[in-house]
């Protein structure tokens, strides 16, 4: 799996590079069905991802935010160029970039990088998780505690609610929506947050497949919505991305809120 990390790191300076040097630039823009922001960046940085697996893993699969190649193989790089697209386009610098080796719908390398901070989150299964070579993990926190923070993203077409989830919890929770669901849950990952709200379905397992298994090495736990397992090679079903001590909490408040 080393090697595999290795590649996972490579594509993540290029997409940092691209990121960085075109961050305060003119870009060029479209808008998807659900009203989300879309550049060429993201674009660029997707097909480099699939030239370059081409090349390197020709029986390898790429199912990315905006563009896929070879759907018949059960290893799959699963990207997101630039999760918090909406950011970067707005000069806020938050957005990251996201990749994971997906085998059998299981993530078993991961990468997340923010470019801006040069810090680069990387994890093999059952090797932990780390933030430029040094081990990082969740916090302890339980819902009420002091100093809890709850991150919850939003958007048209989103299939579950998570604005009035996170609502419902304002009396236990500091609640954030930063923008970018990868970037938020390297702060579960160190520590300063300890939960994320996602709804997203289609394309969702993009977000957060490297997430879901750097936050998971780091001692926290990841289902979809309803607490279940899922694969991250395909749609998902939401997802709650937890410091772990907490996810049944939060999957209580969420039941409820569904109901």
């Amino acid at each position: 799996m080393k090697e595999y990390l290795d590649f996972a790191i490579e594509i993540a300076h290029y997409a940092g590079d691209k990121i960085k040097s075109s961050f305060l630039k003119d870009k060029d823009l479209n808008y998807k069905s659900d009203r989300t922001v879309v550049t060429d960046i993201d674009k660029d940085i997707n097909h480099y991802l699939i030239e370059k697996v081409k090349e390197k893993y020709p029986n390898h699969a790429v199912n990315g935010e905006e563009e896929s190649f070879n759907n018949s193989s059960n290893y799959v790089w699963v990207c997101d160029p630039i999760d918090g697209t909406g950011m970067f386009t707005a000069g806020i610098p938050l957005s990251v970039f996201s990749l994971a080796l997906v085998i059998d719908g299981i993530p078993y390398v991961g990468v997340v990088y923010d470019p801006y901070l040069d810090m680069m989150y990387t994890a093999i299964r059952g090797e932990g998780a780390f933030c430029n070579g040094s081990k990082i993990t969740v916090n302890k926190l339980h819902l009420g505690d002091l100093g809890y923070r709850l991150n919850y993203e939003m958007w048209n077409g989103s299939l579950y609610d998570t604005m009035h989830i996170a609502k419902n919890m304002l009396d236990k929770v500091k609640i954030s929506s930063i923008g970018s669901v990868a970037r938020s849950c390297m702060a579960i990952a160190t520590g300063n947050f300890s939960c994320d709200l996602f709804p997203g379905t289609e394309h969702g397992n993009c977000d957060i497949a490297a997430s879901a298994l750097i936050v998971e090495e780091a001692g926290g736990k990841v289902t979809d919505f309803f607490g279940n397992t899922q694969r991250y090679d395909d749609a998902i079903k939401g997802a709650i991305i937890s410091n772990g001590v907490s996810h049944e909490e939060i999957l209580e408040q969420v039941r409820s809120a569904i109901k």
